[in-house]
């Protein structure tokens, strides 16, 4: 008897689970329920890391194109640059890898990270005024950071490059996503940024790698272990790092290097802001035609250090600030808000 009765409650207890998951499915069928969530495995995601070229590309159809593009963001002198055997291929005018900005090969977070990065494109940006590709922003790359020119987007070049980056943007968690994209922010002191300030923190954080004169440190192989922050083969005076509060995000989380993340910065704000200023304090080369940067003139950000602008700043204030006046008339008379 206590058998039966036994048995009889399993089967009314499947019965039930039965039909609650039919009710479950039902509800997702018609929408109520996004139907990834009753299937997907859960993603561990304390322990994610992005995907790497040495471990990951085994058996991928497009291996060798992305492996490509990985070459070019670390070794982008040689195929891209001055050091390229052809001269059609030095689109590069300085000897900069992508990775001395967008580090260990784009996927260190608070470095203006390549994972996930594909899946914010197309995207509107100030400096064009319009709606662009991610091979547009590499262009931007090019005649910025680059120092060079654009590389056409028919070449196999462009092709492999946005095949590494798509490639770091595939089954990025959304929470990972968010976490790696772009710089860390910054309080932003309510002073001019001060490049004697700057020069301290300098020579007690900065110098040993980049060297007194800002000029950086070759490896044996001829590219840079430590890049240039200044002089001719640094970034153009273009570039989004010419920039004290960009310049100044980019430190806070990755300087000095192998000590700072973007969990445990080394500089305080304070630190990072002045020693970005040092660093755009001196010398460097000019991009061609920069007045033609963000045709709608108000877009442009507090901190680039060229005009024209549509405010009446000094020079001098657009480029150490304090930026917050600049950001209260923006918001004051134009009703917009900047952070940089």
């Amino acid at each position: 008897m206590k058998i039966r009765v036994e048995i009889e409650r399993i089967t009314k207890l499947t019965r039930l689970t039965v039909l609650l998951l039919l009710f479950t499915i039902g509800f997702a069928v018609i929408g109520f329920i996004d139907p990834s969530l009753l299937f997907s495995e859960k993603v561990d995601l304390e322990n994610w890391k992005p995907k790497n070229v040495t471990t990951d590309l085994t058996g991928h159809e497009n291996a060798s194109l992305i492996k490509m593009g990985y070459d070019i963001m670390t070794r982008s002198p040689e195929l891209i640059g001055p050091l390229a055997e052809k001269e059609e291929m030095r689109y590069a005018g300085n000897m900069l890898t992508c990775q001395s900005c967008h580090l260990e090969a784009g996927t260190k977070p608070g470095s203006g990270s390549f994972v996930g990065v594909a899946n914010r494109f197309p995207q509107f940006r100030g400096r064009e005024n319009k709606i662009g590709t991610l091979a547009e922003r590499i262009d931007g790359c090019m005649e910025r950071s680059m120092n060079g020119r654009k590389i056409p987007h028919e070449s196999l070049e462009i092709k492999a490059m946005l095949a590494y980056m798509e490639w770091l943007s595939e089954d990025v968690p959304e929470e990972k996503e968010a976490y790696y994209k772009g710089y860390s922010k910054i309080e932003l002191p309510e002073v001019a940024a001060n490049p004697e300030l700057g020069k301290a923190v300098y020579e007690q954080h900065c110098q040993s790698c980049h060297m007194a004169d800002g000029h950086g440190q070759k490896g044996g192989d001829g590219l840079y272990v430590y890049p240039p922050l200044w002089g001719e083969h640094s970034f153009n005076h273009g570039a989004g790092m010419h920039r004290v509060i960009t310049a100044a995000e980019f430190i806070k989380s990755n300087m000095p290097y192998l000590l700072a993340s973007k969990e445990n910065p080394v500089l305080s704000d304070e630190e990072a802001y002045h020693v970005a200023a040092y660093i755009n304090s001196f010398e460097r080369p000019q991009k061609s035609n920069p007045e033609a940067d963000f045709p709608e003139k108000k877009l442009k950000p507090v901190s680039t250090p060229y005009g024209p602008w549509v405010d009446q700043f000094s020079a001098e204030q657009h480029k150490y600030g304090p930026f917050q006046p600049i950001m209260a008339w923006y918001e004051k008379e134009l009703g917009i808000k900047k952070s940089k």
